[in-house]
């Protein structure tokens, strides 16, 4: 990528995906870096600004994950936040001692508005704080730029050196404007011009793909989901005819999802293969109820599928992968070198015979990937798709897996769908769950001792935290209603309240 770049350096922060995509969504490329990176690798990205994240560490404490002091000399602009703000402090001669009263949650923060961070914002701000540690003495050069009840220093300035920080959280959702202040960080400090667009990097991708690949032919292990089914639309249209993916129905989808893959790709110019295995998992499955055994077998399954329909074939030179770039960071590598676990159900075998590995999206954020689907033309119900594990169903099933559970799942998953979103409750993801608990009911004049359903639904920007959605009664009363009467086998169905922590999205 020839656009300007903000190098995003890494302390172990939970958020720093999140900081990465806020710079991308102000018009801005970032990429994520450990923040011990050598200073001479830095200098050959030619950034415009860091963004330090946060961390759980202190400081002060003689392991505490440090970068070069140097970093703050380069001239480079610097946006420290959290554990970042304490790091450039203590680097540029401050002092970080043990809050008195530590800080959690939305706090208030009252801002200079002098200061270029919170130039246009109004004195009072709310931040999401969560610190333990903060700032006692200043670094000379330095002027506190906002402060809190409790935190004197909750965010610094040094004008001269284009150094900057906040104690709180600009990137997520509970600071309402931090994303201005990042982006007054952006354009008023690192002097960014916006030149970062999706659109642009489908035409590079697009070179780029036939550059690599030239006339060889290239296997895809479709899953359906929205990285692998973009990558897919991406390849077809840079390579078309030259593109084989194989797709693996192993019975554990959701309703009408399989027929859903191949009608999006029918029109493309790909050879799509379906294999239809669901008696194959299954047999492998029966009698299975521990769900990390259940995983091992699918995924296993899964890579000895792919194997045969690949050697039926021949010859094939590249393997594309959907990787998308929180795989990359989080794997912690640079370079693929290996065959990366397949992101849905298991590792593909190392020792296939590719002499090259295409990954067109390995730059890209989950909402980036979406926004290129719709403009490659794939329908709402493929770019839209919720996140969907890759053991499908079969980890949505409390206990062992049978075809009469899962038509159960698939048709009472189906509605409690269409209800919400009929009725346009906000939720970043919600399914249904086939708990392995059976309830006593009443049917006419008959007693049923029938399956408990449980509906889930979530809110998240990032899926490592999640409340639950407040879906209102009417909506799972006329969900209940619909279940009962429509889905034969259940006989009650209750809602799950439990946020993340501490519980998690999926069941199992």
């Amino acid at each position: 990528m020839a656009n300007q770049t903000v190098v995003v350096l890494d302390f172990g922060g939970q958020y720093k995906e999140l900081i990465a995509r806020r710079v991308r969504e102000c018009g801005v490329y970032s990429v994520i870096k450990p923040g011990n990176t050598d200073l001479d690798e830095l200098r050959k990205l030619d950034p415009i600004g860091f963004i330090l994240t946060g961390g759980p560490d202190s400081v002060y404490n003689d392991d505490a994950p440090r970068c070069s002091p140097e970093l703050f000399n380069m001239g480079v602009p610097v946006l420290g936040i959290c554990y970042g703000i304490q790091l450039m402090a203590y680097s540029c001669g401050g002092t970080i001692a043990p809050c008195k009263v530590s800080e959690y949650g939305r706090t208030n923060v009252t801002v200079d508005t002098s200061c270029v961070l919170f130039k246009g914002l109004e004195a009072k701000q709310v931040g999401l704080m969560s610190h333990t540690d903060q700032i006692s003495v200043l670094p000379e050069g330095f002027i506190s730029a906002a402060h809190t009840k409790n935190c004197p220093n909750a965010a610094i300035a040094c004008d001269d050196r284009k150094l900057y920080g906040v104690q709180f959280h600009p990137e997520v959702e509970n600071t309402p404007n931090g994303t201005e202040m990042i982006r007054n960080f952006l354009y008023q400090v690192c002097g960014a011009v916006g030149d970062y667009d999706i659109s642009d990097y489908e035409t590079l991708m697009i070179e780029q793909i036939r550059r690599q690949v030239g006339s060889e032919r290239v296997i895809l292990g479709l899953s359906g989901g929205v990285d692998s089914s973009v990558c897919a639309a991406l390849l077809a249209k840079a390579i078309p005819g030259q593109l084989y993916c194989i797709f693996v129905d192993h019975g554990l989808m959701r309703k009408n999802e399989g027929d859903e893959v191949e009608a999006a790709f029918k029109d493309r110019a790909l050879n799509f293969i379906r294999v239809n295995a669901e008696d194959r998992f299954l047999g492998k499955l029966a009698g299975v109820t521990e769900p990390e055994k259940k995983r091992k077998i699918i995924g296993e399954e899964f890579v000895r599928v792919f194997e045969e329909e690949s050697r039926k074939l021949g010859d094939v030179k590249f393997l594309a992968q959907g990787t998308i770039y929180p795989d990359v960071v989080e794997s912690g590598a640079n370079k693929s070198a290996n065959i990366k676990s397949h992101h849905n159900v298991g590792g593909l075998p190392k020792d296939m015979s590719f002499i090259g590995l295409v990954e067109p999206l390995r730059g890209l954020f989950k909402d980036e990937v979406r926004k290129l689907g719709r403009s490659l033309g794939l329908p709402d119900n493929i770019v839209n798709r919720q996140p969907f594990p890759g053991p499908g169903l079969a980890i949505r099933i409390i206990g062992d897996i049978t075809k009469e559970k899962l038509e159960i799942l698939r048709d009472a998953d189906a509605i409690f769908r269409q209800e919400m979103e009929k009725s346009k409750v906000k939720a970043d993801q919600y399914f249904a769950v086939l708990t392995n608990m059976r309830s006593v009911g009443v049917m006419g004049d008959f007693r049923t001792y029938d399956y408990v359903v449980a509906l889930r639904a979530v809110q998240t920007t990032d899926f490592m935290t999640c409340r639950y959605a407040p879906v209102s009664h009417a909506v799972l009363s006329r969900t209940t209603s619909r279940i009962i009467n429509e889905v034969q086998g259940v006989s009650r169905i209750v809602y799950d309240i439990t946020g993340k922590p501490p519980a998690t999205i999926e069941w199992e």
